[in-house]
């Protein structure tokens, strides 16, 4: 069988493409000519350039393929051009469903994210229900809504997409690194002296390579499927990354009131006066306003999803980190 990968050279990208290497398919991968292409060193797959807002590369990208992961995505919390993220995620989406449907493709899996499942807390949140546009902050997290709401309509006229929602993933191949990443980078290296009162749900990144490949494999055309594992709170994780690495947790807990006033300040200093991506990305902050916590059975008993220990993808990361130079 194979496969075009769209975001190979990314963080799931990358640890998906390995996975279905393993797993003997034969993998085109979709790859931007600017694009850092070192996660795909020393790997078997074939390499075509291509762009997704490039609707004639995706034509040929996924000619001669019986199934489509599009995991590429714009995941950024702040971007000095908003329209760009939009056009990636949104409209890029859109032409890969399309340049699928046109190909004949068997099935389509569609990388979306956490930031689309509504929640309620106390509630864990589910598949059953979809967040509002007024509910997600920040470009990423809009353009993410908007994409899996046209992944939606493309269903319901015949594309064969099956929707996974990937939580926080921890692990190996963070290249960039990722929002997600950059938690282990700065706590390594020193920068994160304090902390805000919010939860998250973590996963092994390898898990959610599996996932994808699961989806494939058992997913019903038209589900949504949460690709998580443990709920954690922030500072819960903090400590963990102490414990692996002998060194101390942030003992200060910043009220969101005060961090939402230094996210205003970061953003318009940094950001609008510098144009340089903020330390403090307001969307960020405004996510942590609520607790992300979910409900992950559906995609372990559907999918058999993976849960490997939380240390062991974080032990994983520090390595890989450390191994490169981020700290």
């Amino acid at each position: 069988m194979r496969a075009l990968v769209t975001g190979g050279t990314g963080f799931i990208g990358a640890n998906l493409v390995r996975e279905l290497l393993v797993q003997g398919m034969e993998v085109r991968v979709l790859v931007r000519e600017r694009s850092d292409q070192g996660n795909l060193d020393g790997l078997p797959v074939e390499q075509v350039l291509g762009d997704l807002t490039d609707r004639f590369s995706l034509d040929c990208a996924v000619a001669g393929c019986e199934v489509v992961f599009h995991a590429a995505a714009s995941y950024v919390f702040w971007s000095r051009n908003p329209a760009a993220v939009y056009a990636v995620n949104v409209q890029g989406t859109v032409n890969v469903l399309e340049a699928a449907m046109e190909a004949g493709v068997r099935k389509i899996v569609y990388t979306s994210t956490e930031s689309t499942i509504g929640i309620d807390p106390p509630a864990l949140g589910t598949e059953d229900r979809t967040a509002t546009m007024e509910e997600v902050a920040g470009d990423y997290k809009q353009s993410k809504l908007q994409a899996e709401q046209k992944v939606v309509e493309y269903i319901e006229h015949g594309a064969p997409v099956v929707i996974v929602n990937p939580t926080m993933p921890i692990g190996p191949w963070d290249i960039k690194p990722t929002p997600s990443g950059q938690v282990v980078v700065d706590f390594l290296n020193g920068k994160m002296p304090a902390y805000v009162n919010t939860g998250l749900n973590i996963i092994d990144v390898r898990d959610v390579a599996k996932g994808h490949a699961l989806a494939l494999e058992k997913g019903h055309v038209g589900e949504r499927y949460i690709l998580g594992h443990r709920n954690l709170t922030l500072q819960q994780l903090l400590e963990m990354l102490a414990r692996l690495t002998q060194r101390k947790a942030p003992r200060i807990r910043i009220p969101i009131g005060i961090a939402l006033a230094a996210g205003y300040v970061d953003e318009t200093v940094r950001g609008r006066l510098f144009g340089v991506p903020p330390r403090i990305p307001l969307a960020a902050v405004r996510t942590a306003r609520k607790f992300r916590h979910f409900d992950c059975s559906k995609a372990i008993t559907a999918l058999g999803l993976p849960q490997s220990p939380i240390e062991d993808a974080l032990r994983t990361a520090i390595a890989w980190f450390q191994a490169r130079g981020y700290a």
